[in-house]
C-alpha cells in the first residue's frame, strides 16, 4: 500500500545511501518533447542533506535531457527499488537545480579531493513530497560490482584537459578563443552537452571551467572481484572454486572414487563399471563447467 509523507522518514535515510541504482525522470513543457528517465549509479554519488533535500554528483553521460529539463522547469522525480531484502519503492518528488561544474555551488557540495572523474554537475533538489510502495513485482538481483568503464573514459580526457589548462595568472584571458584541445572532455562537452534532444540549452558554464579549473586526478582503478562471484555463494565459497579450478577438478576426482569404492562394497560387482563410468562423467564435466565459467567471469570488463 502507497504511503505518502512531506519529507523522508528518518527511518528511510540510510536505506537511501545504500542503494547502488536509482533512477531520475523529467520532462520538458513542450506536450510533444522526449520525457527522459536516467538510470544513475556509482559509489558516493548520492546524498541526503537533510528531509528535505537531497543531490547527486552528475557525471558525464552522452546525453544532457535531465540538466535541459531542469533548467527550463525544475521538475523532477527519484525513484529508488529494493532488489535485495524486503521489497519497496521510494519515490522523491521535488524541484531541481542544476549546479555546475567550476561554480562555488557546485565546489561546497563536491569537493576537489573527493570529485568522480567526468562529474560535470551537482543536482540539488528540494523535495516536496515522498511516497514509499509496496515493490511486490520488483525481481531479486545480486548485486556484482560498480562498472570502471565511465571512470576509465572520463579520466582518459581529462588528461588531455590536464595538460591543456591555463596557469592561474591567465584570468584576462578569453577561454572561448582558445582551441578546443582534441579528445578532451571539454571537447566531448561541446560535442555532446550543449543541447538537449528538443533543443533546450544544456551545459552553459563547464565546458569553460575546465579551462581554467584543471579536474584533479581522482580515479582509482578497481578490481572486480565481485564480478567474479556466483550468485549464491559466500566469498570464501567463490575463492576456492574460483581462484583455484584445478583444486576443485582434484577434489571432485578423489570424491568420485571414494564414492565408486562405496558403490563397490554395496552393489559388489554387479554395475561398478556403470556407476564408475557415470560418476566419474558427472566430475569432469562439473570440473570443467567450473573452469570455463572462471575463464570468461576473468575476461569480463565492466
Amino acid at each position: 500500500m502507497v504511503v505518502f509523507h512531506d519529507e523522508i522518514p528518518e527511518s528511510l535515510v540510510e536505506w537511501i545511501k545504500n542503494q547502488r541504482i536509482f533512477w531520475v525522470a523529467t520532462a520538458p513543457m513542450n506536450a510533444h518533447g522526449h520525457v527522459n528517465l536516467s538510470p544513475k549509479g556509482g559509489e558516493n554519488t548520492f546524498h541526503v542533506v537533510h528531509s528535505k533535500k537531497v543531490y547527486y554528483e552528475d557525471l558525464t553521460g552522452s546525453g544532457v535531457e535531465t540538466i535541459s529539463h531542469l533548467r527550463e522547469n525544475g521538475r523532477i522525480t527519484i525513484l529508488f527499488n529494493a532488489f535485495d531484502g524486503p521489497p519497496r519503492i521510494l519515490r522523491l518528488w521535488g524541484i531541481g537545480t542544476v549546479y555546475e561544474y567550476g561554480t562555488p555551488e557546485y565546489n561546497s557540495l563536491i569537493q576537489p579531493a573527493t570529485r568522480q572523474p567526468g562529474s560535470r554537475a551537482a543536482i540539488v533538489v528540494n523535495v516536496l513530497k515522498v511516497s514509499t510502495s509496496c515493490g511486490f513485482a520488483v525481481p531479486l538481483y545480486n548485486f556484482v560490482a560498480h562498472r570502471t568503464r565511465l571512470h576509465r573514459f572520463s579520466e582518459m580526457k581529462e588528461r588531455v584537459d590536464r595538460a591543456h589548462a591555463l596557469p592561474p595568472d591567465s584570468e584576462n584571458l578569453d577561454v572561448q578563443q582558445i582551441n578546443v584541445p582534441s579528445n578532451s572532455l571539454r571537447e566531448y562537452w561541446l560535442r555532446n552537452n550543449m543541447k538537449s534532444l528538443d533543443g533546450l540549452p544544456g551545459l552553459l558554464t563547464a565546458p569553460d571551467a575546465l579551462v581554467r579549473i584543471a579536474p584533479q586526478n581522482n580515479f582509482q582503478s578497481t578490481t572486480m572481484s565481485g564480478a567474479l562471484r556466483g550468485c549464491g555463494t559466500s566469498n570464501k565459497e567463490s575463492h576456492v572454486i574460483f581462484k583455484h579450478p584445478e583444486k576443485t577438478f582434484i577434489l571432485g576426482f578423489f570424491l568420485g572414487a571414494v564414492a565408486v569404492a562405496a558403490y563397490t562394497k554395496i552393489l559388489g560387482k554387479i554395475g561398478i563399471a556403470l556407476v564408475a563410468i557415470l560418476l566419474l562423467s558427472v566430475i569432469i564435466v562439473k570440473s570443467f563447467s567450473d573452469f570455463y565459467r572462471v575463464n570468461t567471469s576473468v575476461r569480463y570488463k565492466a
